[in-house]
């Protein structure tokens, strides 16, 4: 079942990636069409846009999510129980050992990073540290470990890439749109139908694009969330370490510093605390559910 799900993760990555530059190029159609009168040269500057960052996130992957979250890399000597327990978990699961990393925030949280395990790298709030006991941290590295044994790592870390390149252009278009957007209108009643028709698609496209990309990564998140506390667990071998975490992280506050759109689905919690309607684009299921499916194992 696990070595199935590692391998469904790697064909996912082709699929995501399909999928997502498809975004990309309808994305850059509407900025194409609205700010420069060329639907093929919008196109073909997102498609570079978008390969540049996902190019830069499989090889430099690590430093780049490492620096959006202002997470700071630690030595065995600094973080001793924490680096120890993650060399545990890398062990257990045999990956190799994962660069460690600290960010300084007192809310409850951590995240796992990188293209492949052998670049892999594992981030916790020094809030998490501080409140966790052994058996919790143990939980919580296990659930991070095994993103990175089973690859959901490269599909989160190229999700990030490409809804970060969606919505730098989306933004970019929506504000240079009021410069020449109105002799782009013009022109589009003037061409007749298909002006306008092309006008509308591109109007929607520069709105809902960053929503459509985080459907996307909520799509692919919330299943491998699931497994990765049945993972932890697996590695552990004890449900009431991982139960016990959830529980004090569904307490948690919002993280302080800001953190990045793309980068929210990552962690094992989500940073943000999304409420109302927000919270129907969380992209973790609830931690009632987790914790159940947890006590049915």
């Amino acid at each position: 079942m696990l070595y199935q799900q590692i391998s469904s993760n790697k064909r996912r990555t082709v699929v995501l990636l399909l999928v997502f530059f498809v975004l990309l190029a309808s994305i850059g159609g509407a900025a194409g069409f609205l700010l420069l009168d060329s639907l093929e040269l919008g196109v073909t500057l997102a498609l570079i846009i978008g390969a540049i960052y996902a190019v830069s996130m499989i090889f430099q992957s690590t430093n780049v999510v490492m620096s959006m979250n202002n997470a700071r890399e630690v030595t065995e000597e600094e973080a001793p129980e924490y680096y120890h327990i993650v060399e545990d978990m890398a062990m257990v699961a045999q990956v190799p050992m994962p660069r460690v990393f600290i960010i300084e925030d007192n809310s409850l949280n951590a995240f796992a990073t990188g293209s492949s395990p052998e670049n892999a790298a594992v981030a916790a709030t020094t809030g998490l540290l501080a409140v966790m006991n052994r058996e919790e941290l143990e939980g919580v590295i296990g659930h991070e470990i095994s993103h990175i044994r089973n690859y959901d790592i490269r599909i989160s870390t190229i999700a990030v890439a490409l809804a970060s390149a969606v919505t730098l252009i989306s933004s970019l278009g929506g504000r240079m749109m009021w410069f020449g957007g109105g002799r782009r209108r013009s022109n589009s009643r003037d061409s007749g139908g298909l002006g306008i028709l092309l006008l509308i698609f591109s109007l929607i496209a520069l709105i809902l694009a960053p929503l459509a990309a985080s459907l996307v990564q909520l799509a692919i998140s919330r299943q491998r969330e699931y497994l990765a506390d049945a993972s932890s667990v697996e590695l552990t071998r004890n449900p009431q370490g991982m139960i016990n975490a959830l529980q004090k992280l569904e307490q948690s506050q919002p993280m302080a510093h800001h953190v990045d759109e793309a980068s929210s689905a990552l962690y094992i919690n989500d940073p943000q605390k999304r409420e109302g309607v927000r919270s129907l684009f969380y992209t973790h299921p609830s931690i009632a559910d987790r914790i159940e499916r947890l006590r049915q194992m």
